[in-house]
């Protein structure tokens, strides 16, 4: 099949499709007359790559998971490791977020939201003082 209907099949717009290929996470068939030929394997790894991306999972841990859904031998150990690892890296991102937001709530409970210039918003932000 051609890109058009790859990409269709996917969910994923032609660019990032060739884009995959240009960093060696697919590798379609030519024809001869050297256009791109979809299988539909090829689908079923864009579509993998299409959840996988949508998960957070980096490029380079998609590879990694490309690489683990290709092996018949794989342990699932190796893909629970994968999976735990960026479920750690998502608990860090969400508990620093949870912090910005209690620091930025702090803040504009503090701020008067009046027509005088003191502003512990700005304070804050500038570095100066401190907020009880």
């Amino acid at each position: 099949m051609n890109i058009g209907t790859a990409a269709e099949r996917s969910g994923l717009p032609p660019k990032t499709i060739r884009y995959y290929e240009d960093i060696g996470l697919l590798t379609p068939d030519r024809s001869e007359n050297g256009y791109r030929d979809y299988s539909t394997a090829d689908v079923h790894r864009l579509r993998f790559l299409q959840r996988s991306r949508s998960l957070g999972f980096s490029v380079e841990e998609c590879r990694q998971l490309l690489s683990l859904y290709d092996d018949k031998e794989r342990e699932s150990m190796d893909v629970k490791a994968i999976a735990e690892a960026k479920l750690a890296e998502i608990d860090r991102k969400l508990a620093e977020l949870a912090g910005l937001r209690d620091m930025l709530r702090h803040l504009a409970d503090h701020c008067n939201g009046d027509d005088r210039p003191d502003c512990p918003i700005i304070d804050g932000l500038a570095g100066h003082g401190t907020v009880q």
